[in-house]
């Protein structure tokens, strides 16, 4: 595609970027870590110690954000990776619902390790999901540890890079540990990272405890990091739009100055994923046409800072695979893609994460076929305007038998694997069968058949062992 899909204009960029240094220069953020308030004001910040709230100067944000590295590379057990802010289009599968459902339209329940193994299985077998994570966020691991045993399945079940929520700081040194005996070291995993750390701050202007340690360890460890704030437009953001916008850049510049305060030059995601509350169900929407528009309208800001981007799109409101999950998923989507964002909404989530769906990831990742067939776009040349071939074939001819067809036919169109293009007879004798069905055959097909290459025992061991040390350390510190 050549031209990007935008929705404001320079002027409009540059005002919401002026309110945002603005709300952080007369606002702050609150930073409940003394370790990260002393960095801070080392650094320049205006810190109020006794309130923990940092106040930043349009300056210290400006460096930061020409400090922060704008690209960075993810990386698998095998040789698949993940690279951001390099135009690439990355999907990644929801790293965990805390509910499940077996077949659409089919009551929720909670999920299990058997899930998340079926989870990790299905993702890593789907051509288009290019990060891995487990689905289903298994309750019947205690929850002291859970994050660590994901990270363990993750790297056992799949090669391709992967996803995990981390729940502190003290789960994430098992969790990297993880990762370092898969690359074979700390320094080898600081060049080949396989995980990014992603940071949620509680909007309005909040940061969590839990969420700084995360922050603090990543950004000197030198690994990726998101930040993605879920402001709600009328809630917890300005019912506006543009006051949301503002806002919701305001807490990603607070996450990026304290970063690039830690961890000087560390790459970073520009995570633009907020939402608006429906005013009458009081509830988040991930399917609203405002969605796309603040989708691109993120991404149009993270590519005026030079960083890529993560936005929420390609998700629905819809607890089925239906009609309107198709609309809201199919055309947000398309309004980020073609705004031209790095990653996108987490795939396989009902609702607004009301629960996981092996079915619906299923249909995510042939709507995402369609997607990058849209983005590839079409040459125009000679040779593809075919002159020659129109005046030969002439009036009332056929171009099926010609060489030209044959030469472009596969480059040119899309087949798709589950849109039926069949004619009515032959769908009807075939039993009408509807999407749904086609995603539960094919879900089907991969728990049977798909077995990813499994590391070797050794790894395996290590992995295991390391799980076994965080069960009995972090669960004895809790109890």
């Amino acid at each position: 595609m050549r031209d990007a899909l935008t929705v404001l204009a320079q002027r409009d960029i540059e005002a919401i970027h002026d309110t945002s240094l603005a709300i952080l220069r007369d606002v702050g953020v609150s930073l409940p870590s003394r370790e990260v308030l002393d960095t801070l004001a080392q650094a320049g910040a205006d810190v109020d110690v006794e309130r923990q709230v940092a106040r930043f100067s349009e300056r210290l944000v400006m460096n930061a954000l020409e400090r922060a590295g704008k690209q960075y590379v993810l990386h698998g057990r095998g040789d698949q990776a993940a690279r951001f802010g390099y135009g690439d289009f990355v999907l990644v599968s929801s790293p965990g619902q805390f509910a499940w459902v077996d077949e659409d339209g089919g009551q929720r329940r909670q999920p299990t390790l058997k899930d998340a193994r079926a989870g990790i299985r299905v993702g890593d077998a789907l051509e288009h999901i290019d990060i891995v994570g487990a689905l289903g966020m298994p309750l019947d691991v205690p929850a002291e540890y859970r994050d660590v045993w994901m990270a363990a399945e993750l790297v056992k079940g799949s090669t391709k890079p992967t996803h995990v929520w981390v729940a502190d700081g003290r789960s994430l040194a098992y969790v990297l540990r993880i990762y370092e005996a898969v690359c074979g070291g700390r320094e080898a995993h600081r060049q080949r990272p396989m995980i990014a750390a992603f940071i949620e701050p509680i909007s309005p202007l909040r940061f969590p405890e839990t969420g700084l340690q995360i922050l603090v360890a990543c950004a000197r460890y030198g690994l990726p990091l998101g930040f993605g704030p879920m402001v709600q437009a009328g809630a917890t953001g300005p019912a506006t739009l543009a006051g949301t916008l503002a806002l919701e850049n305001a807490e990603i510049l607070a996450g990026i100055v304290v970063a690039q305060a830690f961890g000087p030059g560390v790459p970073v995601c520009y995570g633009g994923i907020p939402h608006i509350m429906d005013m009458r169900s009081s509830q988040i929407s991930f399917g609203s046409p405002e969605q796309g528009l603040m989708a691109v309208a993120m991404t149009q800001i993270a590519h005026h800072y030079g960083l890529p981007v993560y936005v929420n799109v390609g998700l629905s409101d819809s607890k089925r695979v239906d009609a309107q999950s198709g609309l809201e998923r199919g055309m947000t989507l398309l309004m980020g893609a073609q705004a031209g964002a790095d990653t996108f909404g987490h795939m396989g989530i009902l609702g607004a994460d009301q629960a996981g769906s092996l079915d619906q990831l299923i249909v995510d990742n042939e709507m995402a076929a369609y997607v990058k067939r849209v983005l590839r776009g079409f040459s125009v040349d000679a040779e593809t305007l075919a002159l020659d071939v129109l005046r030969e074939v002439g009036i009332g001819g056929n171009f099926l038998g010609e060489t030209h067809t044959h030469r472009h036919f596969r480059q040119e169109m899309w087949f798709p694997k589950t849109f039926d293009r069949r004619r009515w007879e032959e769908w009807w004798a075939d039993g009408a069968p509807t999407m749904v069905d086609w995603a539960h055959e094919r879900k089907a097909e991969i728990l049977a058949e798909h077995h990813p290459p499994a590391p070797e025992a050794e790894l395996v061991r290590e992995v295991d062992d390391i799980v076994a040390a965080a069960q009995r350390e972090l669960l004895g510190a809790s109890g």
